[in-house]
């Protein structure tokens, strides 16, 4: 008796601890409720759905009977339970075995959802009619008359049913009998669900698994379920799920609460909600806090960008990162996320960001604050500048000239290269920044463009070309005088030529006559500088000249020169004074000889027109008078032939040749070109070079004593009066 007694506590706790499922029990015939007298087969099955052998308990009102069949048959009420080795305790089934004339009966087994059948039964039936079906006092819709009826979808509710029937007694009294009242004994479906944790108490930041656990009824193995889990009032999830399980990634503080699950039947409205668990989600304080530089090192170029993170090794939860640098006292910057690791950035750094940096993290335990960094920010060059620095403004030959190339901006140490003409002259180093310098001792060479450059590894920058130009002194000047002949005379141009071989330009020369100032001329260019003069026996002397370009005046050696009194004009003219007038008449007498003479043979054909003009144009056939008088030889023999006939006009213009006593009277000039020659037809081929033919005229000199006061009064005068003009006559002997 003791080891039944054992057994059944053992099978009760399966039971509430759901492990194993309830056993089933059957009815034969299907009827909870029958008439006294009558017997009901009572059948138990456990998971397996087949009848146990003499391993099955049977219970009365909870009392154990002695019978271990799997079937037995009852004739006494009672609540009646069974159970196997391999199955729990089956729902207690109420079967009544009723002392009344109407019953109501209810199929058995009915499950949640199911639809049942109730049937009004009479003990002596034929006489029952008019049979009407109630629940919870209320006649059921289409239920007059009938000897059964179908309940759709019943539930656990405790509803209550009964029916009415009319009984006819010798066919003439009718009396109307009620049944007792029924509840329909309806089995859950499925167990009512359990909620599952990995763990009432997980550590922030760890994952939680959630299960909702349930058991279909052996007779409806393929009742399909399903799922949904809760927070406090809040779905968890995506909501209804086929999965009776449910995977949370990580769990955090405000994640705490009370949840539990509900399941439900696909096709049917049966939900069942489970218990509520408490969950209580446990902080780590945060330790082991960490800064990290990148670019790794901390060493950042001007602009780039530069990234702080600030990690701890442990804590969960939500962490509010905070960045600080020395010297500020407000924050760089602040993040609360729930992440081991936060990021800062900062863009495009400048010289100013150098220093150092400290993170922070708390997760309201309190900050704990990492190491100190060292940030370095290094500067490129700027565009160098290059200066000259000279002892003066100008820089002159044999000065010291520094070149000083500088950067205004950069990390030191900075490199400077030195150039001329993009030739490399040297390099100098500026370890602790600022410019550096590099000297020159000047010669004429250094003249050019010079540049710089600058640079400490991170990017050489080039300065701007300045131009220098190197100033040279004049040397000592060399006077030199250029006359016409090897024996200068009065009358002639004296070129007076000064040159120094070396200075800068441009340079200015003065000219002197034993000290006198002559003038002045500048040179632009190398060749030196002239100044002429028109020779009168005062020229003769001592002469020189200076030369000056700013940087001091150097001075020629003395040059003697001396004149001879006597002009060369008036040396081939003089014996011919006398003379000159006689054979200025001669000559116009000869030439109104010839013109007559032409003009009888130009009255031939081919001659002159009726007009007595040429044929052909004075500016066809002539050349325009020169201003200068060239030299004629008067022993220069005479062509053979003579010229062709042709009208000649008169033509006169004077010319005096500067300060000369002598006076010339321009008479013609005939300048035969091939072109002439080609338009003059009347012209002899061989007569192609310039005839000119001049009467010479004393002119007055001042120095005679019969008109010297009036002649130096009338100085104008003079000079026109002094001119004779004699027509132009063409003689047989001219060439």
């Amino acid at each position: 008796m003791l080891l039944w007694l054992l057994l059944l506590i053992l099978t009760r706790r399966r039971e509430q601890s759901g492990v194993a499922p309830k056993a089933v029990l059957l009815l034969d015939p299907p009827w909870s409720t029958v008439f006294k007298g009558e017997k009901v087969t009572l059948t138990c099955r456990g998971i397996s759905h087949s009848p146990a052998h003499r391993d099955t308990f049977w219970y009365r009102n909870e009392k154990l009977l002695k019978m271990k069949y799997n079937a037995i048959q009852i004739t006494e009420s009672g609540n009646y339970q069974c159970e196997t080795r391999e199955s729990s305790l089956s729902d207690a089934v109420h079967v009544e075995f009723s002392y009344d004339s109407l019953i109501l009966q209810a199929s058995h087994p009915v499950f949640e959802g199911d639809n049942v059948t109730l049937r009004c039964q009479g003990k002596e039936d034929e006489n029952a009619h008019e049979k009407v079906y109630y629940k919870d006092g209320k006649q059921l819709p289409n239920s007059y008359n009938l000897d059964f009826i179908i309940v759709n979808s019943v539930s656990r509710d405790n509803s209550k049913y009964h029916c009415t029937a009319n009984y006819k007694i010798l066919s003439i009294v009718s009396i109307k009998r009620t049944s007792k009242y029924l509840n329909i004994q309806v089995q859950e479906l499925f167990l009512h669900p359990v909620l599952r944790v990995s763990s009432s108490t997980p550590i922030e930041g760890s994952p939680m698994t959630l299960i909702c656990e349930t058991q279909l009824s052996p007779q409806r193995p393929k009742v399909q379920l399903q799922f949904s889990f809760f927070r406090d009032s809040q779905t968890l999830g995506s909501g209804w799920s086929r999965s009776p399980k449910l995977q949370i990634p990580a769990m955090w503080t405000e994640d705490s609460g009370s949840y539990w699950c509900e399941a439900e039947t696909v096709t049917r409205n049966i939900k069942k909600r489970s218990l509520t668990s408490q969950i209580r989600v446990q902080r780590v304080p945060v330790s082991n806090v960490n800064l990290e530089i990148q670019p790794t090192g901390g060493q950042l170029i001007e602009g780039e960008n530069m990234v702080l993170i600030c990690s701890v090794a442990r804590g969960s939860g939500t962490v509010t990162f905070s960045w600080h640098k020395e010297g500020r006292v407000r924050s760089l910057g602040r993040k609360t996320q729930r992440s081991p690791l936060a990021e800062l950035h900062v863009l495009m750094v400048k010289e100013s960001d150098a220093g150092r940096y400290y993170c922070a993290a708390d997760n309201v335990h309190g900050p704990i604050l990492s190491t100190w960094i060292q940030v370095t920010v290094r500067i490129p060059v700027s565009h160098p500048v290059l200066t000259f620095r000279a002892p003066r403004v100008q820089a002159l030959v044999g000065n010291l000239l520094e070149l000083h190339c500088e950067s205004l901006r950069g990390s030191p140490p900075i490199l400077y290269r030195f150039y001329h003409e993009d030739v490399t002259l040297g390099n100098s180093s500026a370890p602790f920044g600022g410019g550096a310098s590099f000297n020159l001792s000047l010669t004429a060479k250094h003249s050019g463009n010079y540049s710089c450059d600058a640079d400490n590894g991170l990017g050489a920058q080039h300065s701007h070309g300045v131009s220098l130009r190197v100033t040279v002194p004049v040397s000592r000047p060399i006077l030199t005088l250029r006359a016409p002949g090897a024996q200068a005379v009065v009358g002639d141009l004296l070129e007076l030529h000064c040159e120094s071989l070396r200075g800068s330009f441009p340079i200015l020369y003065w000219f002197y006559h034993e000290d006198d100032t002559l003038g002045k001329s500048s040179a632009h260019a190398g060749g030196g500088a002239s100044f002429s003069l028109s020779l009168t026996t005062e020229h003769s002397g001592n002469y020189s000249c200076e030369a000056d370009n700013g940087l001091g005046a150097q001075r020629s050696e003395v040059v003697t020169f001396s004149a001879t009194g006597t002009s060369r004009n008036r040396t081939g003219l003089t014996t011919a004074g006398v003379t000159g007038l006689v054979l200025s008449i001669l000559s116009l007498a000869a030439a109104a000889a010839a013109l007559l003479h032409y003009a009888r043979a130009q009255r031939k054909p081919g001659g002159l027109s009726a007009t007595g003009t040429s044929s052909h144009s004075p500016s066809e056939c002539q050349e325009p008078s020169s201003s200068r008088p060239s030299r004629i030889d008067l022993q220069e023999p005479t062509h053979s032939k003579p010229l062709a006939p042709m009208e000649l006009e008169p033509m006169y213009s004077n010319v005096n040749p500067g300060n000369s006593n002598l006076i010339y009277s321009h008479i013609w000039s005939i300048q035969h070109t091939k072109g002439n020659s080609a338009n003059c037809p009347t012209m002899h081929q061989e007569h192609k070079e310039l005839t000119v033919l001049y009467s010479e005229l004393k002119k007055k000199h001042p120095d005679d004593s019969a008109g010297e006061a009036r002649s130096r009064g009338r100085a104008h005068e003079d000079d026109e009066e002094n001119y004779e003009n004699i027509p132009r006559v063409l003689l047989a002997s001219d060439h």
